[in-house]
């Protein structure tokens, strides 16, 4: 008699060779559980997607990220509408998907205890055409920063953020928005526009801190055009969520969002989805994953 399998998603060239300690310490704990453990990789980002998606044909009954929200994207990717069950063993910089689900970001062997052990349950997940998202679709100054922050190496984590942000603050412009959500019409000149699933990206910058992912919602942060030493004032604030009692910033609910800027590129997950406009969805219970009881 087998048990139930699982693959391991994992970049191997990841954090100087972390993903990969990660990934077969997480097989090692999956074999001693009694389930059957594959390692899932590839040699580029494109090779990684196809061999998720065939783990997920074959029948894994977990697909297992070992990586930050850019793996998870593309975990989200292949299990999104399927019966595979999502776990994230975060050993990535910016983790928030994890996050949101109330995962250890730091011990990651309770993480994968909880792919044996941890409750399975559906959440919410955006849709921006054929692109799946769990935490936030960015655009302006914040995808700004992404893009930046991206391209740097240097330094790990939160840090690699904070200074991308300092370099874009000095090509700071308000940029024309047009949004649409649920139909009705915002228009605005905007110093950055952010459409949640979750409430954080950009490792624990709660950017839209009412967004959940049991609600059926996206919730829409809007900030309006500031100047460079306003930003600088208000943007710490982010990190605890109460940016969005400021009198420039502006939230919305809503089931669709249609966003458009002309020139301005989306993010989603910390990855690029293409230039607006763009319209993104909230799908209920698109996904299954795997994590702690919710309290």
């Amino acid at each position: 008699m087998t048990g139930p399998r699982a693959a391991v998603l994992f970049n191997p060239a990841a954090g100087r060779g972390t993903a990969r300690r990660v990934a077969e310490q997480t097989v090692r704990h999956l074999g001693t559980a009694g389930w059957q453990a594959e390692t899932v990789t590839g040699r580029d980002t494109a090779e990684t997607r196809t061999r998720a998606a065939e783990s997920v044909a074959s029948g894994a009954e977990v697909l297992a990220v070992v990586g930050g929200d850019g793996m998870v994207s593309i975990g989200l990717q292949a299990v999104a509408g399927t019966g595979t069950a999502l776990a994230v063993v975060p050993a990535g910089t910016g983790n928030d998907f994890a996050r949101t689900l109330g995962i250890s970001r730091d011990d990651p062997a309770a993480a994968a205890r909880l792919i044996t052990h941890g409750v399975r349950r559906s959440v919410d997940l955006g849709r921006c055409g054929d692109r799946w998202f769990g935490t936030v679709l960015t655009s302006g100054f914040d995808s700004l920063v992404t893009h930046r922050a991206n391209s740097m190496t240097w330094p790990r984590g939160r840090a690699r953020y904070n200074l991308a942000i300092v370099a874009e603050l000095a090509r700071l412009r308000p940029l024309p928005f047009t949004l649409r959500v649920d139909g009705r019409l915002v228009e605005t000149d905007a110093t950055l526009v952010a459409v949640g699933n979750g409430p954080s990206y950009g490792g624990g910058m709660l950017m839209c801190p009412g967004a959940s992912l049991s609600d059926g919602q996206l919730t829409v942060t809007v900030v309006e055009a500031v100047g460079r030493s306003r930003l600088v004032r208000v943007f710490p604030r982010v990190y605890k969520g109460t940016h969005t009692s400021h009198p420039r910033v502006r939230t919305y609910t809503g089931r669709t969002v249609e966003i458009d800027s002309p020139g301005v590129l989306g993010y989603a997950d910390g990855e690029l989805v293409g230039d607006l406009p763009l319209r993104a969805e909230c799908v209920p219970g698109a996904v299954e994953v795997m994590g702690p009881a919710v309290r």
